[in-house]
Parts: C-alpha cells; sequence; structure tokens
C-alpha cells in the first residue's frame, strides 16, 4: 500500500538535512536521557517497531538494546538520513504510514513513537494500529513534546517560522491531556516522566495494553 502524501507532509522531506544537525546542536541532552531511559524498559531478544524514527537520533542511541529493530518514517528523506546517521546490524529502515501499518498483528514486543502523536493529523489510528502490531504482553513507549512549560519568545518565533515552512501541530497536549488520550486509546499507563526544561517538556508514558 502505497505512503499517503499530504503537503505538510513534504515539510519533513525538507527540513530533513537540516533535522539531525539542529536535533544534535539544541536537544542532545534531552535525546541523551531521552534513551537511557528507554534502553532500561527494553531486552536484548526484543522485536522492536520504531514509529517516525526521523534521521535515527533515537534509533542510534536505543537499537544496542534490543534484539531486532524496524526503524519506520513516512519521509523518505528522513529514513535516507537515518540510514547514514545508524548503521546497526540489528537495524533495518523502512518507509511507512503509520495510520496503516504494512506488518501482522503481534508482530512486535515493543513500540516506540517519539515526538510524534503530537503532530500526526489522526492520532487516533496511528495507536489503534500500535495497538494491532504489538504482542498483548508488549510495551508501548512514548514520548512527546507537550505544552506544560512557559512559553517562551524563543520559543514562540522558533514554531512560528516552523509553521511558515509547513510545520503542523494537529494536537497540543498538556501532560495530563496525553496521558488521558492514550488511556482513551486502549493503553494503560505504567511510568510517566518528563523530561526537559520548563521551555520544551517531553512526556514519556510506558503502557501495556488495556483490557
Amino acid at each position: 500500500m502505497p505512503v499517503r502524501r499530504f503537503p505538510y507532509e513534504l515539510f519533513w522531506d525538507r527540513f530533513a538535512k537540516l533535522y539531525s544537525p539542529v536535533q544534535e546542536k539544541s536537544n542532545v541532552k534531552l535525546y541523551d536521557d531521552v534513551s537511557v531511559f528507554i534502553s532500561k524498559h527494553l531486552c536484548k531478544n526484543d522485536k522492536v517497531l520504531e514509529i517516525a524514527c526521523g534521521t535515527g537520533q533515537i534509533t542510534k542511541r536505543c537499537c544496542g538494546s534490543a534484539g531486532e529493530w524496524e526503524a519506520t518514517d513516512f519521509s523518505e528523506k528522513m529514513i535516507e538520513g537515518a540510514g547514514k546517521v545508524c548503521r546497526a546490524e540489528n537495524v533495518r529502515f523502512s518507509i511507512a504510514d503509520a495510520h496503516s501499518l504494512p506488518y501482522d498483528d503481534s508482530s512486535f514486543d515493543t513500540v516506540v513513537i517519539a515526538n510524534a502523536l503530537h503532530i500526526m493529523h489522526e492520532p487516533q489510528k496511528v495507536m489503534c494500529e500500535i495497538n494491532r502490531v504489538m504482542n498483548n504482553d508488549g510495551l508501548l513507549i512514548a514520548p512527546t513534546f507537550v505544552n506544560d512549560g512557559a512559553e517562551s519568545t524563543k520559543r514562540i518565533v522558533k514554531l512560528a517560522l516552523m509553521q511558515s515552512m509547513g510545520f503542523k501541530t494537529f494536537s497540543k497536549w498538556t501532560s495530563v491531556q496525553y496521558r488521558e488520550f492514550v488511556e482513551k486509546n486502549g493503553f494503560i499507563v505504567t511510568e510517566q516522566k518528563t523530561f526537559g526544561d520548563k521551555f520544551l517538556p517531553e512526556c514519556v508514558l510506558v503502557c501495556k495494553k488495556g483490557g
């Protein structure tokens, strides 16, 4: 099934070359801290699906803690960048639409989706697909930027610039709202932790399937 393309998604193809160096420069500690937290929840024999891997910032930091790692993104340019950043033998990169994943039911022990649900136009469908491809006793690990912190001029200007280039945020959750969204869509939150500073907090949820 072909990956659907929407105008705002083209932003990520255009931004791919800048994404990795920008993220590494501005958010390296955040990525390091979140990745350490994710890795603690992985096992060496886990088969992991990463949705919206971008240019592989989480992939390269966490893949060594798992057995197999399937890293996906809808942007071909992002996947190209990720392949250059991470060359681990247990990682496979592929283009996939998170709203309609090309995998069988119960294919993965763990699903990681970082910094993506809030910029997806139909996050409920994504959650349904995650539930489908994840084992009954598997884990969902879902870090996402939330709107708990005070707005700063720098953040407002940066967001406005990205929006002028085609970036779009569909869900502006607080950490409370984000947890409620996840729990309403078939999961039970077993652990919650916030990383980052007051201007750019990132809420990480560790979840299992609901009953």
